[in-house]
C-alpha cells in the first residue's frame, strides 16, 4: 500500500472539512467530550487524507447539469 502525499495545505484541508463538532470539542472542558472530538477529527483527518483524488481525463466530455 502506497502511502498518500501529506503536506500542510492537505492536513489543514481535512481538518477544516472535519465535523463542527470535532473541532468544537478540542477546547471543551469535559474529558469524555475532548476524547471523542479527538477522535472524530483523527478519522476525519485519515479519511481525507486516505481518499484517491480525483484524476482529470481530457478525453472526458463534462456533462452539463
Amino acid at each position: 500500500m502506497a502511502m498518500p502525499s501529506v503536506s500542510p495545505e492537505s492536513v489543514s484541508a481535512a481538518i477544516r472539512s472535519a465535523p463542527a463538532f470535532a473541532r468544537l470539542g478540542l477546547s471543551m472542558r469535559d474529558p469524555h467530550y475532548r476524547e471523542r472530538a479527538i477522535e472524530a477529527l483523527s478519522l476525519a483527518i485519515v479519511e481525507k487524507l486516505e481518499a484517491p483524488t480525483p484524476v482529470h481525463d481530457a478525453n472526458q466530455i463534462p456533462l452539463p447539469l
